[in-house]
């Protein structure tokens, strides 16, 4: 497990996510406000928590160019009126840059540098595409250090598939189609909006808007519909819009804690950060990443997969996703899998998806006492995966009772 202090996960939140591109909610929405908004909302959320207090704040993007640019985390928070005694930085590990964010600061906290920080990520894919100004230096191909795949995320799904022939395209299509049906449940349920945060848009020609909930989500799917459409990424291909996230836009931030600094002002305990682990990976198919992340932390921490009562996997592509559950002997319809739903359904901007799946988790947790540990995974461009491990702090509760 873990060493040092006690590190828990406080609250989270996060925008409604939007569809990238002129029309979508967030087309004029700059993303560095879209931040603002989920700091000041964090603090509404936990008064016990004087802003003073915190000791970093850390936001992730992935293109870090115009309004996501100049150190996010400093800017941001003094954009959202924190003291100017408290710091901030920005990160980037791509997809993974909001877990990265959490598992940077988190390590903070563990070893006694930070008592309260926040920890998030913002993408405006909009605005600033996947790769927008970027310069690959040459030798990535020209030497041979990647495939030439590496570099287009869709054919790295699609190279997966080749890998492992059992992961059929209407796998994939039957799990987007659950993932679609799942989300559309914990929406009417109520479990998904008491973490969405209500952001005002401006758009010069449609005006004032207010965003309350998620754009990409297509309720109704179909297996039947998905296999009709075509396969960007190869001729005859398995990927499909269908079966992968598409371009969005959207924030999220949580607040982390020692133990003692949440018992100190009173923060209530969603979850606590049981260990963590990044890998690297073949880039032509990073999507197989959290695989190796997974087994590394469970070496770690000394547990096995049946130790995990939830996962919130990452749902980059459905294909990447059952090459996961493939390795560890998980059915597809596992109900311990993404059980609202995930990226395919709800959307995926790129660098704060990790704290999206936290806080499901926490509120999972709330709602599965009798689960004591759940897992947040995911792949990253250029061939790494992310793993987290959290403890249920009502498990021992349960068990006490």
């Amino acid at each position: 497990m873990l060493k040092g202090r006690d590190v828990v996960f406080v609250d989270g939140v996060r925008t409604p996510f939007g569809r990238a591109g002129e029309k979508g909610m967030y087309a004029q929405t700059r993303a560095d406000d879209m931040v603002v908004r989920l700091l000041r909302e964090v603090l509404r959320r936990n008064p016990g928590l004087p802003p003073e207090r915190i000791d970093e704040v850390a936001v992730a993007a992935t293109t870090q160019e115009g309004d996501q640019g100049l150190t996010l985390g400093r800017s941001a928070g003094m954009l959202a009126g924190l003291p100017q005694s408290v710091p901030g930085f920005a990160i980037d590990r791509m997809c993974a840059g909001a877990m990265t964010a959490v598992t940077t600061t988190a390590s903070g906290i563990a070893a006694g540098a930070y008592d309260a920080v926040l920890a998030g990520g913002v993408e405006h894919m909009g605005r600033h595409p996947l790769g927008a100004n970027f310069a690959p230096n040459p030798r990535f191909v020209a030497d041979r250090v990647v495939d030439g795949d590496a570099l287009v995320m869709g054919r790295t799904a699609e190279n997966i598939h080749d890998r492992y022939p059992q992961l059929t395209r209407e796998r994939a299509d039957r799990f987007a189609a659950a993932s679609q049906a799942k989300l559309a449940a914990a929406y009417e349920r109520g479990d998904v909006q008491p973490d969405l945060v209500p952001v005002a848009t401006r758009h010069a020609q449609k005006g004032w808007g207010l965003a309350t909930a998620d754009e990409p989500p297509r309720p109704g799917t179909t297996v039947e519909q998905l296999a009709a459409l075509k396969t960007p990424f190869r001729p005859h291909g398995r990927v499909t819009a269908g079966n992968a996230a598409g371009l969005n836009d959207g924030a999220t931030m949580c607040l982390m804690a020692s133990g003692e600094t949440a018992a100190e002002l009173g923060l209530p305990v969603a979850m606590r950060l049981a260990g963590f682990a990044f890998a690297g990976v073949d880039p032509s198919v990073m999507g197989i990443g959290p695989v190796p992340a997974t087994e590394k932390l469970l070496a770690k921490t000394g547990l096995s997969i049946d130790d995990i009562g939830l996962f919130e996997l990452n749902e980059a592509f459905a294909v990447q996703v059952l090459a996961f559950t493939d390795h560890f002997g998980i059915a597809d319809d596992d109900p311990r899998v993404n059980p609202w739903g995930g990226a395919i359904a709800v959307g995926h901007p790129l660098a704060s998806s990790g704290v999206r799946l936290m806080t499901q988790l926490a509120r999972q947790f709330a709602q599965r006492p009798d689960v004591r540990y759940g897992l947040t995974a995911m792949c990253v461009g250029l061939g790494q995966g992310g793993a987290v491990l959290w403890e249920n702090p009502d498990f021992a509760k349960e068990q006490a009772a």
